[in-house]
């Protein structure tokens, strides 16, 4: 008898020790760190506390089309960041998480451990998941299908 499988929880699908940024950094060395490291998602700290995301749309929202006014250099990411941001334990099941994700229309969340950063789940980790998922599902057969 085969046993049944369990939920993941969503501490096996995120990116674990991901970067972070405090409010007082500048909207300008944020976007460049995100840019320099590929990142859409930056959890934001005080201390070692997590208190909000930013993300490259906030930015680009804050910025708008005129990339003169307000000047960049003079932004913070208190400016831009989102305070109230979808934050999970390391213990939430899988399905909890991304059924919350659509409910809210968000693309992150970010994973605590005692209420501590210990990961991010992004957009990105929901299609590395689901694309491992299939492929176990539905393996390739390694024959010279035509089609």
């Amino acid at each position: 008898m085969t046993k049944p499988k369990k939920m993941p929880k969503i501490k096996t699908v995120m990116t674990a020790f991901p970067h972070s940024v405090i409010k007082a950094t500048s909207i300008q060395n944020a976007q460049k760190f995100m840019r320099q490291h590929h990142l859409h998602h930056l959890p934001v700290t005080e201390g070692d506390q997590v208190i909000g995301i930013i993300s490259d749309r906030d930015i680009k929202l804050l910025l708008g089309p005129d990339f003169d006014y307000p000047s960049e250099k003079e932004l913070t990411v208190e400016d831009a960041y989102m305070p109230n941001a979808y934050i999970v334990d390391l213990s939430t099941p899988l399905d909890l998480v991304l059924e919350n994700m659509a409910k809210r229309h968000i693309g992150s969340a970010i994973v605590t451990r005692k209420k501590k950063l210990a990961g991010v789940f992004t957009h990105e980790d929901v299609c590395k998941s689901f694309a491992s998922h299939l492929r176990e599902q539905f393996p390739e057969n390694g024959g010279n299908d035509a089609a």
